[in-house]
């Protein structure tokens, strides 16, 4: 069931933690900090969580008015998305996972979201600012997601682009893999875990926009 507990203690880190302090609460806001999602698809990305929970941590969150329910694009299905106030949790999440990135690995077996990867080339990449635009079209868990080269910059929206130069198809994990080693993009190709159509080059520009600044 949804809990009500609290620090009751009136410093703001105390009270946020009223909010979203709850297992999973951030996870969840996580994985909406690029686009609305389904309950389906929260509970794919978060597979070690049960159903009951990710209900009760949704409800939480729609009743303190960091998510709200919306309609989706296809009839009678519902997405759940950020509030303003929810989307201000954006760098609070992204300064978090700039700290844990030096904490241990936990056991397997692990999951690894779209949205995490993503979220994570968004914010390392610095593309080449001379180099010209690049539209990449990605599709990862059967999502198509639109990521944009240019000027120094990595953007990545929902959805099909109008043109790309390239597409590729892979898992998340095996996306995060080849952004920390771009050489293993021929033996991905070649095993079948990642498919590419069109310019190689595009993908590769886009790998080692992550892996020059490590």
């Amino acid at each position: 069931m949804p809990t009500s507990r609290s620090y009751r203690d009136s410093c703001g880190i105390a009270r946020g933690l009223d909010v979203v302090g709850e297992r999973w609460a951030l996870l969840v806001v996580r994985e909406l900090l690029l686009a609305p999602q389904r309950f389906s698809e929260l509970r794919h990305a978060l597979p070690h969580v049960s159903s009951n929970l990710l209900a009760d941590r949704l409800r939480e969150l729609e009743h303190h008015g960091v998510i709200r329910r919306g309609p989706a694009p296809t009839a009678g299905l519902r997405v759940y998305e950020l509030t303003e106030w929810g989307r201000k949790l954006e760098p609070i999440l992204l300064a978090l996972g700039d700290w844990g990135i030096d904490a241990p690995q936990p056991p397997p077996p692990t999951a690894l979201s779209a949205t995490s990867v993503l979220i994570f080339l968004q914010g390392a990449a610095r593309p080449d600012p001379a180099a010209p635009p690049t539209t990449c079209r990605l599709e990862l868990d059967g999502r198509v997601w639109t990521v944009r080269l240019a000027s120094g910059r990595v953007q990545v929206q929902p959805g099909e682009p109008a043109t790309a130069d390239v597409s590729l198809r892979a898992g998340p994990k095996t996306l995060s893999a080849l952004l920390a080693d771009p050489a293993t993009l021929a033996t991905a190709c070649a095993d079948g875990s990642v498919a590419v159509v069109g310019d190689l080059s595009a993908i590769g520009r886009l790998l080692h926009a992550v892996t020059d600044i490590r």
